[in-house]
């Protein structure tokens, strides 16, 4: 078993309900360690566009990468999400990102983990750090290290991690 870092972002629609509903399905083959809370962030990119709900949980997987990816996906199509017609960085129902696993760097055409914008993004790193404070990047960096470089980013957290 590995352990697996996963953001959750949403809106459109029920933000809740969406990442609810993407926790649910997750937990029928993986291990759910932990939850965050649940955070409001403004939308990274140029499109004008609703305010994001964030979390992130823990999940102890026997998954390999692509294929975690591959599932993500799914739920992602499941609540209405269709990568093939959306814009980059546009509004979507359901994201859901494998932000970092257990000692694993890894670049594929379709997957890099860590996430290569983990360390700028406090709507990513803020929820991590909650369900994984002790995690590091391959390379021995501790993800606590990377927090005074988006601690000037908005966040507003929403509710504490009993929100499921």
């Amino acid at each position: 078993m590995t352990w697996a870092g996963i953001g959750l972002g949403s809106n459109l629609g029920d933000s809740r309900d969406h990442l609810r509903t993407a926790i649910t399905s997750l937990r029928e083959h993986h291990r759910l360690l932990r939850i965050s809370s649940l955070f409001q962030t403004a939308p990274v990119g140029p499109i004008d566009q609703p305010d994001f709900t964030n979390a992130a949980i823990l999940v102890d997987t026997d998954a390999e990468p692509l294929a975690l990816l591959r599932e993500l996906h799914e739920v992602e199509r499941s609540r209405g999400r269709d990568r093939s017609s959306e814009v980059r960085f546009g509004p979507r129902s359901l994201d859901l990102d494998i932000l970092l696993w257990d000692g694993l760097h890894m670049e594929d055409s379709s997957l890099t983990i860590p996430h290569p914008r983990l360390a700028e993004r406090r709507f990513a790193l803020e929820p991590l750090i909650e369900v994984w404070p002790d995690a590091t990047f391959p390379d021995g960096t501790r993800i606590l290290d990377l927090w005074p470089t988006v601690a000037g980013q908005v966040s507003t957290k929403l509710q504490g991690p009993t929100w499921l």
